[in-house]
């Protein structure tokens, strides 16, 4: 078995899982894939050490025929991992270090019971759209990952004034969005940045994207739903002449003139999912979804 390990510095007295991570590298893998700030920080800070390893910095060291990636973090985290994987088909499972996540959803508490599941072969995967962005003439800006599992936002660069932003469905007009901004999400982002502004919950199966405009203008503009098999054009307008396109965690400068697109991508990410765990289960615990006092 061949695996990869993605995650950052955590506090010492959450060592415990780590120590079940490695015993099941000892047991059951043949070769072990992790990210070099990650290791370096293990190998520094605890008495630990890791055998059958190999260490990467960049997504093409991770070789595509790792059986899964193990994220440790929690949804961000998640995030970044699948910028390491991308398109190679290796499934991510999600160790979260705090709260449990709708991405990284596994707790640490639970992390042997996973492992030994996995090695069981006892779990599905479920498999999450991305969006991909392109500019007028299908160059990308966001060159190094054009890419998005929870949401492409546009919005303004500085506390100025509000921005334009010129939206087109397959090449038809939609409208002109004044707003801070807009979020474009996933079913897999609905729960995410679009949330906090009004938007709907949507099951991560759906075939959908969401508009959400940031703060609009005109209280008759509202979140929605669309199915994810459009294109959608963006022109925007910012009066400080630039305005800002964040794909997930990553940001960039974009100018008035540059005309973007962004659609479903190609290929979609892998995620482990164990027995018992639910997207509705995960939101009655997280957003304490239906929870009432008086009942």
């Amino acid at each position: 078995m061949k695996i990869g390990i993605f995650g950052y510095p955590f506090n010492d007295n959450e060592v415990e899982f780590i120590y079940n991570i490695i015993d099941f590298i000892e047991k059951h893998v043949d070769k072990v894939y992790i990210y070099k700030p990650f290791y370096d920080y293990l190998i520094n800070s605890f008495d630990i050490s890791i055998p059958h390893t190999k260490l990467f910095t960049e997504h093409d060291e991770v070789p595509s025929c790792l059986d899964f990636m193990i994220s440790i973090g929690g949804d961000g985290t998640f995030l970044e991992t699948v910028a390491y994987v991308r398109n190679k088909g290796i499934p991510i499972l999600g160790i979260n270090r705090g709260r449990l996540g709708f991405l990284a959803n596994v707790s640490k508490v639970e992390v042997e019971r996973a492992l030994s599941l996995i090695k069981e072969r006892d779990y599905s995967i479920e498999k999450r759209v991305l969006f991909m962005l392109e500019t007028k003439d299908r160059t990308n800006l966001h060159s190094e990952f054009p890419y998005a599992l929870n949401e492409v936002t546009i919005h303004k660069k500085d506390t100025a004034s509000m921005i334009a932003i010129k939206t087109f469905v397959n090449d038809e007009y939609l409208n002109t969005y004044w707003a801070d901004g807009l979020i474009i999400s996933t079913p897999t982002g609905s729960t995410a940045y679009s949330l906090s502004v009004g938007g709907p919950i949507v099951v991560p199966q759906s075939k959908n994207i969401i508009i959400s405009p940031i703060a609009p203008h005109n209280l008759t503009v509202r979140p929605l739903v669309l199915p994810d098999d459009v294109e959608l054009t963006f022109k925007v307008n910012s009066r400080s002449g630039s305005f800002l396109v964040t794909l997930d965690y990553r940001s960039e400068v974009f100018d008035n003139e540059m005309e973007f697109s962004i659609k479903k991508a190609d290929f979609e990410v892998e995620m482990i999912k164990l027995p018992g765990s639910s997207f509705f289960r995960t939101i009655r615990n997280k957003l304490m979804w239906g929870l009432d006092k008086r009942n």
